[in-house]
């Protein structure tokens, strides 16, 4: 109501202006345009906000970065109506000295004036017009001009107040999207007929909380599973299993440990010359697709895929498998394609493209006519970009393979297959697991870890910490091996996500099992005990709901005040993550609001007790609807990250 009375009032105002001009009355004819200019870019961001506010469900929370944002991006506008896409710098203030908020652009701007028009204006003088020019709004309450030109921002109480309460009533809803659009992500894919091993962790990890976000935020997202489950390799495979198992087409093979059936069939290949000639003929017969060498094939990679889903099911990872198998009939038109756009080469009876700004060509087709992984790639790329329709595209794969996809990705953009201005294809790069003496990530006797070993490992080691904290003494048998299962697996993952995804980082069980410092051990306790908080005062969940809707959150103590805007700080770290892609900021994020509500806890009464008998003499319940903001914040960043609470532990 108050928005659009004002547009009323603008609009009154900006007829008034061209009248003015109309009756010949012009004390100032620039300063008229000027005015008039502002008044339209003022309209113009209250007519905005106005539709999005009716098109945004009061459901959402609110990006309070992106709101500034906007008034800022209004009022540098309104006040310099000429400049084209000047710097719009707003960040939360690192001292609360200096506000909530920070606008720094008034700086780039004396720089552009100084540049394309020569003049010399102070980034003071520039930060006070733009101040001057801040449209109405809701959530500002001052602002000050501090230093050579920072303008700080103060936050309106009332203004975050109704932000929590409106959390506590819908829970955690992300900012509405416009356009629902379509995300594939491409994770995990091991081989078919090896193990999992700790190479694989990182891209099922990173992979499963990409995709997460992004559901969260409300994207169609598809998990590919592109399984290593096509080429040679699977013609001495076959050929072993007919030797080893040759009533294979009527009883099932009872291959236990299908590693060591790999490693004798590649023994056979490298040392016996006849089994090797076999090895090739099985190879023709499956991709002529006879059914017997079909099979055969299917077989092997059932009895991978059970295993693989032992990790995935102990992880929780969703995936849809898509090997590189499922694009083999594409691959000729994929070829094809190159060929009639003259982009193919040939060198030494290979068929090859060269792409611009690319050092080695991708080999499209072998000399001996067959195909290759630049080429099952390519189809992948074309199958997803025309066939599924992504508007996003993420290859979530070790930073080796970098030169290789970008190399892919740039010979899709030169066919013509995506414009990166409207398609994002991303490769999303992760560095190495090492050992604690900072080499690769292996076992004694030098071997590639198992990944089901490390996960054994990891529940051993949360249960003898456990123990040792005597939680064994305290919860059931069913409550202890719920947090077991929870620190384990929640610390594997955490451990991975909260390092940055482009370094390589040091795996110690020691280290993440710490409940001290920024790890999930730590994290995983907080939680419980913020919400035993309430539950030790009898106050339920349905006690919390009516209180939410009847109670006004008061943020006058300056460690509510921290806290509450801690809490609102959620999905402007979210958005940051859907841009860049790294995960750790979100755990960094977790962890600062577990200490700032600590600093709260500490220093704020939530129930207050007489010291003698321990009996409750008053419950203080906007500080208790605090905790349960803090509480769901923590449970959705949780369930991105993949990590299971408990209630007790």
């Amino acid at each position: 109501a108050f928005q659009e009375n004002e547009i009323k009032l603008l609009t009154a105002e900006i007829e008034r202006l061209k009248n003015f001009g109309c009756l010949g009355i012009s004390p100032s004819l620039e300063g008229l345009r000027d005015e008039n200019a502002k008044l339209k870019y003022r309209l113009n961001f209250l007519q905005k906000s106005l539709q999005e506010e009716r098109s945004k469900t009061v459901k959402s929370m609110i990006n309070i970065n992106s709101c500034l944002q906007e008034i800022f991006g209004a009022a540098i506008q309104a006040a310099y109506p000429d400049l084209e896409n000047p710097p719009l710098v707003v960040t939360p203030s690192q001292q609360p000295k200096f506000g909530d908020y920070q606008c720094n652009s008034a700086m780039g701007i004396t720089q552009i004036l100084l540049k394309t028009k020569e003049q010399k204006v102070s980034p003071r003088e520039i930060a006070e017009k733009i101040t001057k020019n801040i449209p109405a709004n809701e959530c500002i309450e001052k602002v000050e001009i501090a230093g050579p030109g920072f303008i700080n921002v103060h936050l309106r109480k009332d203004f975050v107040s109704k932000q929590l309460s409106s959390l506590l009533i819908n829970g955690v809803q992300p900012p509405a999207l416009g356009k629902r659009k379509k995300v594939i992500v491409d994770f995990s894919s091991p081989n078919i007929a090896k193990e999992m091993h700790v190479g694989h962790l990182r891209s099922t990890i990173i992979g499963e909380s990409m995709c997460r976000l992004f559901e969260f935020a409300g994207y169609d997202v598809l998990r590919l599973n592109h399984l290593g489950d096509w080429g040679t390799q699977f013609g001495m495979l076959i050929a072993h299993l007919q030797d080893r198992f040759p009533d294979y087409l009527t009883v099932s093979p009872p291959i236990g440990d299908l590693q060591a059936f790999y490693k004798e069939s590649k023994r056979r290949f490298d040392t016996e010359e006849e089994f090797k000639k076999r090895a090739y003929q099985c190879v023709v017969l499956l991709q002529s697709k006879n059914p017997d060498f079909i099979k055969a094939w299917e077989l092997i990679c059932d009895v991978s895929r059970k295993e693989f889903q032992k990790i995935y099911n102990c992880l929780d990872i969703t995936l849809t498998e898509r090997g590189e198998s499922f694009y083999q009939e594409m691959m000729k038109d994929v070829v094809k394609e190159f060929e009639d756009k003259g982009f193919v080469q040939v060198d030494d009876g290979r068929k090859i493209v060269f792409v611009p700004g690319f050092p080695v060509p991708l080999t499209i087709t072998k000399s001996d006519g067959g195909y290759t992984y630049d080429t099952s790639d390519l189809a992948a790329l074309r199958h997803r970009l025309l066939e599924e329709k992504a508007d996003i595209l993420i290859y979530v794969v070790d930073s080796g393979q970098s030169v290789h996809l970008q190399t892919v990705f740039a010979a899709g953009q030169m066919i013509g297959w995506y414009d990166p201005k409207v398609t994002r294809v991303t490769h999303a790069a992760f560095g190495v697991v090492l050992g604690e003496d900072k080499k690769k990530f292996k076992t004694r006797s030098g071997d590639t870890v198992r990944l089901i070993d490390l996960l054994e490992e990891g529940l051993k080691r949360a249960m003898d910490k456990l123990k040792d904290k005597e939680r064994d003494k305290v919860l059931t048998a069913e409550e202890l091996k719920a947090a077991q299962t929870s620190v384990a697996f929640g610390c594997i993952k955490y451990a991975d996500l909260s390092h940055n995804r482009l370094n390589d980082y040091v795996f110690s069980f020691d280290k993440m099992l710490d409940d001290r410092g920024n790890t999930a051990a730590y994290l995983l306790y907080a939680f419980t005990r913020i919400r035993a908080i309430a539950r030790l005062a009898s106050i339920d969940e349905e006690m919390l709901r009516k209180a939410a809707r009847e109670e006004v959150l008061i943020l006058d103590h300056e460690k509510e005040w921290k806290l509450g805007k801690c809490i609102l700080r959620f999905p402007e770290i979210l958005q940051k993550i859907l841009e860049d892609l790294l995960l750790h900021t979100l755990c960094d994020y977790l962890y600062e609001l577990a200490t700032t509500f600590t600093e709260f806890y500490d220093n704020c009464y939530c129930v207050e007790k007489d010291r003698q008998s321990g009996q409750i003499l008053k419950v203080n319940m906007w500080r208790l609807l605090l905790c349960e903001a803090t509480a769901t914040v923590m449970a959705k960043g949780f369930d991105i990250l993949g990590i299971k609470p408990v209630q007790r532990m």
